[in-house]
């Protein structure tokens, strides 16, 4: 299912989304301040969040603005108790993907928030990129998400091993210089400090081991780079 993030400052709503989510088969993660969120979004991958904007420290509004320059397509259902058409106009403007007053429907909620990760699922028109591997999978990336999938399914990937792979793959076949990625890596948001050389080598390690079976390797080409190339037995 889907990695989702709830940011709730109401201990006992942020509980019980939380539960029936998971018990929906989510991977749930909570966050109770808006500075918690940020936190949580530069250092993990989500596939939705649920956000809501009276929240402490960092406004809920702030972090929706602050999150659509950094992951502009990443899935965002708005809570709220501000039900003002001049609130909610402000809120899709800001950048959210549906909205929901409180109190809200258990049930609705979760039909609205399928209903984005579905959309969200859906290739982008000319915005995926697809390579064919030894086994039955294809592997294939749609970079207006960002996600990436293995046959059908989604593969968890931080923002670092997301632009390392985005790269081989629109490079398969080809040598990528350590410098190239470590290029792609200080423009990634959130993502610019820490990546050198040896940070380098742990990432193809995870990125292969998240490839295994896929009939795709990751080559070092030894004082080049790396190449992704299939699997020779």
């Amino acid at each position: 299912m889907s990695s989702l993030l709830i940011v709730e400052d109401d201990d006992l709503l942020r509980d019980a989304l939380s539960a029936q989510l998971a018990q929906a088969g989510h991977t749930v993660t909570p966050a109770a301040d808006g500075a918690q969120a940020q936190t949580l979004l530069e250092s993990s991958r989500f596939d939705g969040v649920i956000l809501d904007l009276g929240l402490p420290k960092v406004s809920g509004m702030e972090v929706l603005r602050w999150l659509r320059k950094r992951l502009p397509a990443l899935p965002v259902l708005v809570l709220t108790a501000r039900d003002g058409v001049e609130d909610r106009v402000q809120g899709l403007n800001a950048g959210a993907d549906d909205y929901l007053t409180k109190p809200f429907s258990t049930a609705e909620l979760q039909a609205r928030l399928d209903a984005l990760l579905r959309r969200a699922r859906l290739p982008a028109f000319g915005g995926s990129l697809e390579i064919a591997t030894a086994s039955a999978a294809r592997l294939r990336l749609d970079a207006t998400l960002p996600m990436a999938w293995l046959g059908d399914e989604a593969l968890e990937l931080t923002q670092r091993e997301w632009a390392l792979l985005s790269l081989l793959v629109s490079h398969a076949g080809q040598v990528v210089s350590r410098e190239d990625v470590l290029s792609r890596w200080q423009a990634e948001p959130g993502e610019g400090a820490g990546g050198g050389s040896n940070a380098l080598e742990v990432y193809i390690h995870r990125l292969r081991r998240k490839l295994d079976g896929s009939g795709l390797n990751i080559r070092n080409v030894r004082g080049l780079g790396y190449m992704l190339e299939p699997f020779a037995p």
